[in-house]
């Protein structure tokens, strides 16, 4: 992707004008030499017009370096460019937390550390062969001397490179991670004290850090190995031609001869050499490392195309047989060879630790990702995204605008009596109030999570999809809001999925999916008591010890009882947490 960026006239023009950039590279050693030969002969004619023709070759120089920038931006901004569409059609593939920080901060990050690449890669080679021809013109037998140790540096450091990319992505997963840990701590600290898991999860936070610690050490090491190459490649060269001075002179090389040798290395290689080996070493290993992960977390799918809406009669049983999905060639499956029947009107709640696949099962049922084995189908057709289904996701999204363009949005033609009758139903009738009516101008950036959710669910609501999947959907509301919406949904014909943030969600399911990373258990809430561990573990977590033998099988009864230790990621080992402190 890269290369491909450099391909054609850009990189042509580039190569150009980085050879005009270095006419005062090859000039010189060469004046230099000729200034103080002319000198010591007692002819300050001859060594004027050597620094005047250095003078003129720095003005050659400085114009090139000019016309560069512009031909960078017309490399580098097409480049910027591919990588924000990649990173869209990604997300729009896999809905992702990150995908912000992708399309701002990581991507700005590339485009300028690829700049900087370029013109640093392209800086070492035409002032390396402008130094060493303006050598070769002075005593080519300087050449013998100094290529031999160049050629070492350069190599010890092309051998680092790979370690220290492999160093630095473990580097930045581990610092991902601790930043995912830290905010589910933050989010879920209410609960970590109620389950009485604070030493368990400061034992987590802390492996993640050790792990940061020793990703670090690793990088400090190469870092020192790096240094190392550069005075192989960049200082001994200078000290040998030193050393070697009387022998270079005895050999027919001039005064002029070896100052201007020392001047092509230390003016000319020896900055070269670093500015590579500090560039490509510690930015150009970021760079690599960045791309990567922006690649890896959105990847260039095409987008299927949108089906005709299918009557509304039609079958809408949904099947998937066999089904596999990865996030990348190489990852590990986060679904494998998952069979479910899910019948048209069946209301299905997902269960299981964070990160378990939960939601990239949401999204091979709604078509917004493609599986990578098996088949999704839907009233017989492979499943694909469409109107007549709608997701969503946790982080809501609401647009600037009135409130009632929110949440007519999929159903522009809504008549005002339904519209009063969803807002009403899924609950957001008292903040449609509190915000100025149904033609209240909204601030996105002024409303509350829930409040964004409670609009996100209306806009649901109102929509003429049959299959609605609430991935999360309600997490930032109170457990009676989140009843009332749920319920709301659950009443309306169609197929209700829920990815549960609550047990309680899965207790007012029909049939409840739970997902342990290894199986998949299919049944009702009696059923799942027998047959799941997990399912046992998860629903310990929420029901205090005097409720366990009267614990609802349908409806929850008491949901303002029911607290969250899902999203905090502490169900990962729910007996652990179980056993950390009697209930």
């Amino acid at each position: 992707m890269m290369l491909g960026a450099l391909q054609g006239r850009g990189a042509a023009r580039i190569a150009l004008w980085s050879a005009v950039e270095a006419v005062p590279t090859l000039v010189f050693g060469r004046a230099i030499a000729g200034a103080i030969d002319g000198f010591l002969a007692h002819r300050p004619a001859t060594g004027l017009g050597w620094l005047g023709a250095l003078s003129v070759a720095a003005l050659v120089g400085s114009y090139g370096s000019r016309r560069i920038y512009p031909v960078l931006a017309d490399v580098v901004e097409p480049f910027r460019d591919d990588l924000v569409r990649r990173v869209v059609r990604g997300t729009l593939h896999r809905p992702d937390r990150g995908a912000v920080a992708r399309l701002t901060h990581q991507v700005e990050i590339v485009r300028d550390t690829f700049a900087g690449m370029v013109m640093i890669v392209r800086g070492f080679v035409f002032t390396t062969i402008g130094a060493l021809i303006g050598m070769l013109s002075l005593a080519p037998i300087v050449l013998v001397i100094v290529i031999p140790p160049l050629l070492l540096g350069v190599g010890l450091f092309l051998c680092l490179v790979r370690p220290t990319a492999a160093r630095q992505r473990d580097l930045m997963i581990a610092e991902e991670r601790i930043a995912e840990s830290a905010s589910a701590m933050t989010e879920g600290s209410r609960d970590i004290v109620a389950c009485g898991a604070e030493d368990r999860i400061r034992a987590d936070l802390g492996g993640e850090i050790e792990v940061q610690a020793a990703a670090s050490r690793s990088m400090a090491r190469l870092t020192a190995a790096r240094v190392f190459a550069l005075a192989v490649g960049g200082w001994l060269p200078l000290l040998l031609v030193l050393g070697l001075a009387p022998w270079l002179m005895r050999h027919g090389a001039t005064a002029g001869a070896v100052v201007g040798s020392l001047t092509y290395v230390l003016q000319g290689l020896q900055p070269a050499l670093a500015s590579l080996v500090q560039g490509i070493g510690a930015s150009g290993v970021r760079l690599v490392v960045t791309l990567t992960r922006i690649l890896e977390a959105g990847p260039d799918l095409p987008r299927p195309p949108l089906p005709r809406p299918a009557d509304v009669d039609a079958e809408r049983d949904l099947e998937l047989r066999g089904v596999g999905f990865a996030y990348g060639p190489h990852a590990e499956r986060v679904v494998d060879d998952l069979d479910l029947s899910v019948p048209y009107g069946d209301h299905l709640a997902i269960v299981g630790p964070s990160g378990i696949g939960k939601s990239t099962l949401a999204g091979l049922m709604t078509g917004m990702l493609e599986p990578g084995a098996g088949e999704v189908r839907l009233g017989g057709r492979e499943v694909s995204p469409s109107a007549d289904r709608v997701l969503i996701p946790q982080e809501a999204y609401v647009f600037a605008g009135t409130l009632r363009e929110n949440i007519t949005y999929l159903a522009p033609d809504v008549a005002e009596a339904a519209l009063d009758a969803g807002a009403s139903a899924v609950g957001l009738g008292a903040l449609a109030a509190r915000l100025g009516g149904y033609d209240a101008q909204l601030d996105p950036a002024a409303l509350s999570a829930g409040e964004a959710q409670l609009i996100a669910l209306c806009r649901a609501y109102l929509s003429p999809a049959r299959m609605v999947v609430l991935d999360e959907a309600a997490c930032h509301l109170d457990p009676t809001a989140e009843a009332i919406a749920e319920r709301a949904f659950a009443e309306r014909p169609g197929t209700l999925v829920v990815i549960a943030h609550r047990i309680s969600s899965a207790l007012r399911a029909r049939r409840i999916l739970v997902l342990d990373g290894l199986s998949a258990r299919l049944g009702s809430h009696d059923e799942l008591l027998q047959s799941s561990a997990l399912y046992r573990d998860l629903v310990g977590h929420w029901w205090p010890e005097r409720d366990r033998t009267s614990q609802p099988s349908g409806l929850a009864g008491d949901a303002n009882r029911v607290h969250t230790v899902a999203s905090t990621g502490l169900a990962d080992d729910p007996g652990q947490v179980v056993a950390d402190r009697p209930h």
